[in-house]
């Protein structure tokens, strides 16, 4: 019993440590004039996926209220070209109004960012990301939709154009998902759009572990995350999907 009380003591006091970690790193961002470090493999090692996700929340915050940090891009490049240690790959929409680094008040070498029209997941993004997290040692996958997404519109509305045909066609069972053929189930609805992309994103999340074995394993076993969010263009602000 005493052996069971001191494992569980050095577990929590070790978590301790390590969220403390991350909160002088924010804080000392936070206070900085300027940043001009880059993550390190110590860092990117230390931290665990909870952890990542929260960073995350934080620093949103951050952009939405106008509190960004100041970065020095000049001292960055320098000090990251010998390498990268990124804790999140972030799978965002093509949008031009999503800038994944910014909304996220991040810089170089933070988070590697994959972005296709939707946020659809297909074997180049899986690969992509398992990199990422298997070779790289990212230990988050955000998976990112936006509100009044043009690509969710468009599947809604059946929209045939070229190879947008195709791609519209991964957002499709999201609009079947959601639709209760009631009321207005239309792209003009601000509601129905929103629950779309709400079911896009949590699809894109089965997906990724449905097709990727090794992510699977990886999340099964607590080496990473796979989390989901959207992101508003009115506010700012990313709503973290449970």
């Amino acid at each position: 019993m005493i052996k069971i009380y001191l494992l569980l003591s050095i577990t929590l006091l070790m978590f301790s440590c390590s969220e403390k970690k991350e909160e002088q790193v924010l804080k000392t961002q936070e206070k900085s004039d300027v940043r001009t470090e880059v993550k390190t493999a110590e860092l990117q090692q230390s931290l665990n996926p909870q952890q990542i996700l929260d960073s995350l929340r934080v620093r949103n915050e951050r952009f939405a209220s106008g509190k960004m940090t100041k970065v020095d891009y000049t001292a960055q490049v320098l000090k990251s070209e010998s390498g990268q240690y990124p804790s999140a790959v972030i799978l965002s929409c093509l949008d031009s109004r999503v800038p994944v680094e910014s909304i996220f008040d991040l810089s170089i070498g933070d988070v590697f960012v994959a972005r296709v029209a939707g946020n659809i997941v297909n074997p180049d993004i899986l690969g992509s990301m398992e990199y990422g997290c298997k070779v790289a040692g990212s230990k988050l996958i955000l998976v990112l939709g936006h509100s009044n997404c043009g690509a969710v519109k468009s599947a809604i509305d059946k929209v045939e154009l070229g190879n947008i045909t195709e791609l519209l066609s991964k957002i499709t069972p999201a609009v079947d998902s959601a639709a209760t053929k009631q009321g207005d189930e239309t792209s003009g609805n601000t509601e129905f759009v929103s629950k779309v992309t709400n079911e896009n994103v949590k699809l894109a999340i089965d997906n990724i572990r449905k097709n990727s074995p090794i992510l699977k394993e990886m999340e099964e076993s607590g080496q990473i995350k796979i989390a989901g969010g959207v992101y508003n263009l009115e506010n700012g602000k990313v709503t973290f999907l449970n």
